[in-house]
């Protein structure tokens, strides 16, 4: 059977955003670049394959949102933390300024989408229960950020 518009464009965005929390979390481990995280990833073997799947603009977008808008972002997220930004576990920082961004800057990406794709990459990448402490920030950024979604 053939796989819909709608389809495609979900599984998409949903292999850019997997590749844009491995780069975020590589720029907040090694502070490279976007173009030597974005070669790294073209170098990686298994990595690589995921390429040609996602929509790398969207990619682009969020990792540049990311590496570019860090004190704002982490500014966002600060009255919903239990402890500073600079603190938290790597995969969740990444993961919660990856969701900042989408939420700032995709309006097109219904705010519950945001927080279950969020939920679900911490639950593949990050602690054991770290996805809870990722659904309830993001669920107050998005109140936030999204009111008239909130309801």
């Amino acid at each position: 059977m053939p796989v819909s518009k709608k389809q495609q464009f979900i599984s998409e965005h949903r292999v850019a955003r997997k590749l844009a929390l491995i780069a975020i979390y590589q720029w907040q481990m090694t502070d490279n670049t976007y173009e030597e995280i974005y070669l790294g990833l073209q170098e990686d073997k298994d990595l690589s394959k995921d390429i040609p799947k996602a929509d790398m603009a969207f990619f682009q977008a969020l990792v540049k949102c990311a590496m570019e808008k860090t004190p704002e972002i982490d500014e966002l997220l600060k009255p919903f933390l239990d402890r500073e930004a600079k603190h938290l576990d790597q995969i969740e920082r990444a993961v919660l300024r990856l969701a900042t961004c989408e939420f700032m800057n995709h309006p097109e990406v219904p705010y519950k989408v945001i927080v279950n794709e969020s939920v679900n990459l911490t639950k593949k990448f990050g602690a054991d229960q770290a996805h809870k402490f990722v659904n309830g920030v993001l669920d107050k950024v998005g109140a936030k950020l999204r009111p008239e979604e909130k309801k």
